[in-house]
């Protein structure tokens, strides 16, 4: 499984407003980023300083970067905005230059001095916009792609703070103002990966999620939730439907169906698997059979063991097999649908 740098991008900035860093510059290809205090203690590695910060009640000063999604487009584009801003300063001191003269006097009787010293610095270096405070010492750049270690990180924060969600579809304000409440369904997502494993491997995501009151399974759980806004609290003039199953029950539904759903699988890569593993077994077999007849006891018990050995990594490199694991999930409070939008159901 890979990702693009489209994809990267959108999942680091997601992760970045969601854990509510300031961001102080992006474009496609890169994003600088102030890291809210909850951020900075899950990616820049400082217990000491937060311990420090923790025992005296000091203002934090988090750590800036600058993640880098594409350097050969981000290079391309930071020259082109340095030729643009060289050819503002050119036009800007050529302007300067061809004004009249005025006489001392007429200069101090119009400026302050800080406007003067102002003037003379813009005359040169052109307008400087003030920095903001980006924290100590200098901002990190780093290139942010599949497999690197940044990401992996970012990766694992994610996982570990969003592993299980409680969230509520945004009523909006017309529903606020309305006299009746809104009845709200609860929802059990779980996004699923599922490894088809032997010598090669094979990954899919399958992100499902069940009624808990009426029992219902959505097999495309991500396509209901993508044109929805959600929000952590319960909001006003709602109220939420009493679920009819409880959430371990729901768990053991959408295992039941995602098996059932693998089991209606092409099952060739299978067989082609345990065909590729018998020729290795027969291979090691046809190798080792004169080394099990030695003479020599300790030869043999030796030979017996690297045999034993290497049938056993052989089998589990090549033996064919199916591994499912719960990456995160979720219980979403959706407003309720009419009867027949139910494409996606089982």
């Amino acid at each position: 499984m890979t990702m693009t740098t489209e994809q990267i991008h959108k999942y680091v900035l997601t992760y970045l407003e969601s854990m509510e860093c300031q961001v102080l510059e992006q474009s496609p290809y890169h994003v600088m980023v102030k890291l809210s205090p909850e951020a900075d203690k899950e990616l820049t590695g400082r217990p000491y300083y937060w311990g420090f910060i923790e025992r005296t009640n000091t203002e934090p000063e988090t750590m800036s970067f600058l993640f880098v999604f594409d350097p050969e487009k981000y290079e391309q584009a930071e020259i082109a905005k340095t030729a643009q801003a060289n050819e503002s300063r050119r036009a800007a001191l050529h302007t300067q230059l061809n004004k009249p003269l005025i006489t001392s006097g007429e200069a101090a009787a119009s400026s302050s001095p800080s406007q003067t010293e102002d003037s003379i610095l813009g005359r040169y270096f052109g307008v400087v916009r003030p920095l903001p405070n980006v924290g100590p010492g200098r901002i990190h750049r780093e290139h942010l792609h599949f497999g690197s270690p940044r990401l992996q990180q970012i990766f694992t924060a994610a996982r570990r703070g969003g592993s299980c969600v409680y969230l509520f579809e945004d009523a909006g304000p017309r529903q606020r103002a309305t006299l009746f409440p809104a009845a709200y369904e609860p929802w059990l997502g779980i996004s699923f990966k599922v490894e088809f494993a032997c010598d090669m491997k094979r990954e899919e995501l399958h992100f499902m999620g069940i009624s808990l009151v009426s029992q219902k399974i959505d097999f495309h759980f991500r396509d209901r939730l993508s044109t929805r806004s959600l929000v952590p609290r319960l909001p006003e003039n709602v109220h939420i439907e009493p679920s009819s199953m409880t959430p371990a029950e729901a768990r053991d539904a959408l295992e039941a169906s995602l098996q059932s759903k693998l089991s209606e699988l092409d099952s060739s890569w299978a067989v082609e698997a345990a065909e590729r593993l018998q020729e290795e077994l027969e291979l090691i077999d046809a190798y080792y059979e004169d080394l099990l007849l030695e003479e020599d006891e300790e030869k043999r018990n030796s030979a017996r063991e690297q045999y034993e050995a290497r049938r056993e990594e052989i089998r589990w490199q090549y033996e064919p097999r199916i591994l499912v694991t719960a990456i995160n999930c979720g219980i979403f409070h959706l407003r309720q649908e009419h009867a027949g939008r139910n494409e996606h159901y089982r």
